[in-house]
């Protein structure tokens, strides 16, 4: 995945607990900008993933979907990719994890 596709926001996904969110210090507009440019290149890979909320203390949590839900570097895209890039642009993420 490369950082250049940041900057290409597409549809999002409107499945997030927004109880969760209210309480978060993460700046949700921004979060959810920052996925939908990262999403591109799961596409491209044939994979996706599903935003399903922040909590209190900054752990998003997303749904991987496509290839990327039986690929077994699927944990690595998770935190080398996608966890790295949501701490760099988005203040206040602390981790991302993966939920069904």
């Amino acid at each position: 995945m490369s950082e250049e596709n940041i900057t290409n926001p597409v549809e999002t996904t409107d499945q997030f607990d927004e109880n969760a969110a209210a309480a978060s210090p993460v700046d949700e507009e921004l979060l959810m900008e920052t996925i939908e440019a990262i999403r591109p290149s799961l596409v491209a890979d044939g994979g996706d993933l599903e935003y399903r909320g922040v909590d209190e203390d900054g752990v998003v949590s997303v749904k991987l979907t496509g290839a990327c839900s039986g690929c077994p570097l699927s944990s690595l895209t998770l935190s080398m990719g996608i966890e790295r890039i949501l701490k760099e642009h988005v203040p206040g993420v602390t981790s991302v994890r993966s939920v069904l």
